[in-house]
């Protein structure tokens, strides 16, 4: 099991970053709560866990073991795989995610793409009590603030990222379209995201 890789950034996109760890290039999938986090081009460190499937090894990473922890407890959840707790925790941060669980806010957990009321109503069941005993809730913060790139490279950004998640190309782009529309250029990346996840 990889728990950890400290290394230089090498790539950074906001589904996923390389991270070069002695001069071998891990390709690790990350949320948007991660990307905001990481620092361009310098050392950092992420906080690991490795999906083993018949067709793929998945690394995915976390700026921190808190949001790491909320990773394992949402792919622990019937029916939430790997790049469905990646796209709740790209949608909301940690903090918002438990803190919907603890006071059964189905509506908030609905909101999130791909998140049916079934799906909605089993996490809060099957973690509302693993939380609360837990006692690591915080209080929610306000987003990051991804510095602002040209126009259509936050789009392009955004919509490779949304592609990755595993949304149709078609639908993230007219998304993408009617939020920039809706919202003006000073939107970021991790707006843009989160909003068209929604």
């Amino acid at each position: 099991m990889i728990t950890y890789l400290d290394g230089k950034l090498a790539h950074k996109d906001p589904a996923y970053v390389i991270l070069d760890v002695g001069g071998v290039g891990y390709e690790v999938r990350i949320s948007l709560q991660t990307y905001a986090a990481l620092p361009e081009g310098e050392r950092c460190k992420l906080h690991t866990h490795l999906s083993i499937r018949e067709d793929a090894h998945t690394l995915f990473g976390f700026a921190e073991p808190d949001e790491k922890r909320l990773f394992l407890d949402l792919t622990g959840v019937s029916g939430i795989g790997p790049n469905t707790a990646l796209v709740m925790l790209s949608s909301l941060s940690a903090a918002e995610i438990r803190q919907a669980i603890v006071s059964e806010d189905l509506g908030t957990i609905q909101r999130i793409k791909g998140i049916g009321v079934k799906t909605a109503q089993r996490v809060i069941l099957e973690l509302k009590d693993k939380i609360r005993k837990e006692s690591y809730l915080t209080a929610a913060t306000g987003g990051f603030n991804i510095p602002v790139t040209p126009n259509n490279s936050v789009r392009q950004e955004a919509l490779s990222a949304l592609v990755t998640l595993g949304i149709a190309r078609n639908a993230a782009e007219k998304s993408i379209d009617a939020i920039m529309k809706r919202e003006g250029n000073e939107i970021t990346v991790e707006q843009l995201i989160k909003l068209a996840l929604r």
